[in-house]
Order: C-alpha cells, then structure tokens, then sequence
C-alpha cells in the first residue's frame, strides 16, 4: 500500500523524509536502516546529521545495510558506495564502524553475496530506504530482475551507467559494469519502505511503479505488493501521476 506525498522541492522532501526516517529511529531500541545512495537521499541524510549534531540523537545502537556496491573498484576509491556512505552519513553521525554494512565488490562475489544475505538473517529492516532509476530499477535490479532474486551480481544497463557518468567524468573513468546489489525478495522483506525522488527525470518510473502493471520490466512495481511504502516525490518526480 502506497502512501504518496507530494512537496513542492527537493528541500521539502528531504525534510519529510528525515520525518520518516527519525520516526523509525526513535521507535527502536536498536533499529535496523536499509539505506541507499545516489543524489536523491543526500539532503535526508544531512537532515540526519543536523539533527545529530543540534539534538543529539543516538545512533551507536542502530545498524545499518546498504543496498548495493560497485564491483571492482578498490573500497577506498572516490565513487564506492563505501566511500559515500562515510562521506554523507556515517562520520556525521558517529556510528560505530561495526554497525555499518555494505557488499562487497571485490574477491569471491558468490560467496560476498551469500555472506550479505546471512548477514541480514537474523534481523528484520525496520526501514529501507530506496531511490528509483529513470528505468523503474531499485537498488541495482535493473529491468528484467526476478522479483524473488536475493542478492546477487548485475550487469548494470547502458542506461544506468549513463545516469552515474557524471561521478565519473571527472576522474577519467568508466562506470564500472557490474554491481552487488540485495535482491527484490531482499528488499520486500522490510518492515517498512521509504522511496523518494526527484526531477522530472523520474516522472515516468515513478507512474509506473504507482500506477502501471506490476512487471519486472519496472522493478519498482513490485512496491504495489509492500504492506506499508511511503514515497515521497516533488512535483517534478510526480509530473506523470
């Protein structure tokens, strides 16, 4: 069941979802954060810090699983989810090192991914926070992706590579071809979901998530069967709806 908001901006919606989100974490003795990367929850998480920093809340007891990773790029690189995440959120909110996961995009990928997904067995996400690609993809489960896939590797499309070239460009580099990513039964398997997006570049996807047939050539749409989806979209992102 979805529960659409629509603001005005960028800015609007990343305070409501930093709504969402703080909800969650003071709900929960020890709360369980599926996040995601990417310029749509930048502002949420500089809400996160904000908030940290003025009122103190307190993250050394909450964990945190991200959704993905590149494969092949060394951790420390600039463009490794590992690096945004520290970058944009976890030394902002001085989370303990080993609350933190992310895949890993290097060495025996079978066996990084099977690891993930025991890692997450014994723990329910409480909320797992999502983006949505120009081609209706969550996480890396590009268009095609089983909606029972747990996590495993993708051949990213020539499109997404094309959506995150601008991180790239600078540095010289291609968009690596691969990533890590939780699969779409992964994924359902939280309590909650918050999906946000922005720009009139995720009109289309975002009304075909909404409002389209549930298909794997829009991955999003399987969120129609989710028991509980905020999503959260300025007025560009809900143009289509």
């Amino acid at each position: 069941m979805f529960n659409v908001i629509i603001v005005k901006d960028y800015d609007a919606l990343s305070a409501e979802a930093f709504k969402v989100m703080k909800e969650v974490i003071d709900s929960k003795d020890r709360p369980v954060l599926g996040l995601a990367t990417g310029s749509s929850p930048i502002g949420l998480y500089q809400n996160m810090i904000a908030d940290h920093q003025k009122n103190g809340t307190d993250y050394t007891q909450v964990l945190t699983f991200n959704l993905d990773e590149y494969v092949g790029l060394p951790k420390e690189h600039s463009q490794t989810y590992y690096t945004f995440m520290h970058e944009n959120l976890f030394q902002g909110i001085e989370i303990p090192e080993e609350n933190v996961h992310l895949p890993l995009g290097n060495g025996d990928l079978e066996k990084n991914c099977a690891d993930y997904e025991k890692a997450m067995e014994d723990v329910q996400v409480d909320i797992q926070l999502l983006g949505i690609g120009s081609n209706g993809h969550i996480g890396f489960n590009e268009p095609g992706t089983a909606f029972d896939s747990l996590t495993h590797i993708v051949t990213l499309k020539e499109k997404t590579r094309q959506d995150n070239a601008r991180f790239f460009d600078p540095l010289g580099e291609e968009v690596p071809t691969q990533a890590i990513t939780m699969g779409i039964a992964t994924i359902m398997k939280a309590k909650k979901i918050l999906l946000v997006a922005s720009g009139s570049g995720k009109a289309e996807a975002v009304a075909g998530m909404i409002n389209g047939p549930v298909t794997e050539e829009v991955p999003a749409s399987i969120l129609q069967n989710h028991p509980d989806v905020t999503v959260i979209v300025d007025e560009a992102a809900a143009s289509k709806l």
